[in-house]
């Protein structure tokens, strides 16, 4: 059995939903990136490995179904949907798509978390330990599942607010987080929910990912939503 982290990507056109899954499954042991519709789940699912997608059907452009049924031509990854429509010909054609289950909105968390858990269980645990989920970053690589920094074949020190920051950075590349967000996952000793103490790891963060760290290419500012970690 693994012990690396199941990594969820939940993709979810309605903000609060998201935010407040997000939050959920973290709490109860995942790591966990957040998209708001199909394009940007696509960007994700390029750059990123996925133990396991929770999609909306209800989306806008492209619904959850059709992205299930697409990326079921090249991806095994297991898919579980969400919908506010309960009528039997929806979860026949969510099935069919590919979807390993389907779950009716409005739903209790503790159902949601029973259901993944009960999927994870099914898959065969090999590529977690045979293929290491890793952030190119320039000349830096981050290792998702083991938070660790490395700059060639020389480890990287994180202090433990570092390590934080960057593991939640890591689950949305290329979208910005607030600093307020950013500063609920800091250790309380050191992030006391301030925005400034927030300012102050992202400048020592990146005088260890950046070649030139007042010219950050990876870890940018965003003007009036936050920071965002940008990977190659």
């Amino acid at each position: 059995m693994s012990d690396v982290v199941p990594h969820l990507l939940v993709v979810d056109d309605d903000e609060r939903i998201r935010g407040l899954l997000q939050k959920f499954l973290i709490r109860n042991g995942f790591l966990v990136s957040i998209a708001r519709d199909a394009a940007q789940a696509r960007r994700l699912l390029a750059g990123l490995e996925f133990d396991l997608l929770v999609l909306d059907v209800m989306m806008p452009v492209e619904t959850g179904v059709a992205l299930t049924r697409d990326l079921r031509k090249t991806m095994s990854v297991p898919i579980l949907l969400l919908t506010a429509k309960g009528e039997a010909g929806n979860r026949i054609e969510g099935l069919e798509a590919g979807a390993d289950d389907y779950l009716v909105k409005p739903f209790e968390p503790r159902e949601l978390l029973l259901r993944i858990n009960a999927i994870l269980r099914r898959v065969p645990q090999i590529k977690a330990a045979d293929v290491p989920r890793v952030m190119h970053l320039g000349s830096v690589r981050y290792d998702l599942d083991r938070g660790e920094l490395w700059r060639g074949n020389d480890p990287v020190r994180l202090t433990a607010t570092e390590a934080a920051l960057m593991r939640r950075l890591s689950t949305q590349p290329g979208s910005p987080l607030s600093r307020d967000a950013l500063a609920g996952d800091m250790p309380r000793d050191e992030g006391s929910g301030q925005e400034r103490a927030v300012d102050v790891q992202i400048t020592r963060l990146r005088r260890k990912i950046e070649e030139d760290p007042k010219q950050p290419r990876y870890l940018q500012t965003v003007r009036g939503e936050g920071y965002m970690l940008q990977p190659d």
